[in-house]
């Protein structure tokens, strides 16, 4: 066994709690699990290799018959399991209010992961602490390095170089949250509609070396260096495992939730194609919910272009995923608080109370941050900043969360929509780890953008 597809005590409580989560009968393995949860792995190879082979066995555990949902990882099968599909406006708009559009989905993305960057980790109660501290409670911009008297927090921010508070700002810095947008757009440019999963994963391993990527994706990343291959283009596996699945506890990390953006900014009106790209992606490092919230954050941005209103765009990315999946109910309870009347301080509570905030399996899982970005949508009712700065104030993984909301609603508004008060620090310009793509203009890469929606819809 090579070294580098072992399995830490960490993973093991990870996988535990994803087996759980997928509704899997755990309990022949439960004995196991908890002998080697206590167990010194580090030390001891054997109990490392006991360990690589309980998570394979658990992934082939069955779920149990009274699980209460449905869900498929196959496309086709996910395609069939849909309900409820958004009917879309047929009129696209101008090519000038696209690239507007376009331009504004780039500028929202990169300004709300800048303004989550500062507290990604930190708890939402370390978060308000800091802000409190300076004065500056709620957040309505760019986390400052203001000097703070220790004894004033439980947990000081002590990184004062740090670019992405507002006295540094230059550009939009490198983040995984970006690299993931400008390699959809890189990806197309090469392959057009056309592209198949184990394509994303030679971009991947040919683009983006392997420490500018995290968690689920480091380890299909791993996985195919290991030539473990990537799903068929029809969802079938060559044999036991693929590189999504083998050793991957993350596997409904939100990792792919946001790497779907640029395929929904290539479809515009067409939420059906812009999941579909998303499922082909996504498929190569994640499973069941990982899977759907790529698909159900693209489709969002497909119907973004043509509808306006926040609540109407989410049922529309609901409308591209199972209906009995665990991700449409927990979007749809975010959906159901706002029509009930619910504040957002009351919706935000509720979501604290289902997902831990301090266990990393749900600090960084696919729907407990998807009902952030729905609440921040929803309650941020248009407004920009708001919308963004609630996404932050919520905790979990504020970067990931605030460039998703961003993201949708700056294809919404447009770029001529955006405050200047939050573009302008960011100088129209991203540095990626995108070979090929180190320093890039925003406005530029909407232009690349439009001209491969002219050239894939045509």
């Amino acid at each position: 066994m090579h070294p580098w597809m072992t399995i830490t005590a960490k993973d093991l409580d990870i996988e535990l709690a994803q087996c759980i989560d997928e509704g899997k009968d755990v309990e022949p393995l439960r004995a196991e699990f908890a002998r080697l949860q206590q167990a010194d792995l580090e030390r001891d190879p054997k109990l490392r290799q006991q360990a690589c082979r309980l998570v394979d066995k658990s992934l082939r555990l069955p779920v149990r018959k009274d699980f209460p949902f449905k869900e498929p990882s196959r496309l086709s099968a996910i395609q069939r399991a849909r309900k409820g599909r958004t009917r879309l406006p047929s009129d696209l708009p101008s090519p000038q209010v696209l690239l507007d559009k376009a331009h504004g989905a780039w500028t929202g993305r990169c300004c709300g992961c800048l303004l989550g960057k500062p507290v990604e980790g930190r708890t939402r109660a370390e978060i308000r602490n800091y802000l409190q501290a300076q004065n500056a409670w709620p957040l309505d911009f760019y986390f400052s390095n203001e000097a703070i008297e220790q004894d004033r927090l439980d947990n000081h921010f002590p990184d004062h170089a740090n670019p992405c508070y507002r006295e540094n700002i230059t550009c939009m810095v490198e983040d995984d949250d970006t690299n993931y947008t400008v390699a959809g757009l890189a990806l197309m440019s090469l392959h057009g509609l056309e592209f198949k999963p184990q394509d994303v994963g030679d971009f991947w391993l040919q683009n983006m070396p392997i420490y500018h990527l995290c968690t689920a994706e480091r380890v299909a990343y791993r996985n195919l260096v290991g030539l473990i291959p990537a799903p068929q283009p029809d969802g079938r596996v060559a044999g036991r495992f693929s590189c999504a699945t083998f050793r991957n506890p993350y596997r409904e990390w939100i990792g792919a939730m946001i790497r779907g953006d640029f395929f929904g900014y290539a479809c515009p009106a067409e939420p059906q194609w812009a999941a579909e790209l998303a499922w082909r992606d996504a498929c190569i490092s994640h499973v069941k919910n990982g899977i759907y919230g790529e698909m159900w954050v693209s489709a969002m941005l497909a119907a973004a272009y043509v509808l306006e209103d926040a609540p109407t765009v989410i049922q529309a990315g609901l409308g591209e995923i199972p209906a009995a999946c665990r991700l449409h109910r927990d979007i749809s309870d975010v959906l159901d608080w706002r029509r009930q009347g619910r504040t957002y301080e009351e919706a935000i509570d509720a979501i604290h109370a289902r997902w831990r905030e301090d266990f990393s399996h749900h600090w960084c899982h696919t729907n407990s941050n998807a009902q952030i970005v729905a609440a921040a949508l929803l309650y941020g009712e248009r407004d920009y900043a708001r919308t963004i700065c609630l996404a932050v104030m919520s905790g979990f993984d504020t970067d990931c969360n605030a460039a998703t909301a961003g993201s949708v609603l700056g294809l919404m508004l447009g770029q001529k929509a955006l405050p200047a008060l939050w573009a302008d620090p960011i100088r129209d310009t991203l540095l990626t780890g995108v070979q090929g793509y180190y320093q890039v203009r925003l406005e530029d890469l909407a232009a690349q953008t439009v001209a491969l929606i002219e050239k894939l819809h045509r």
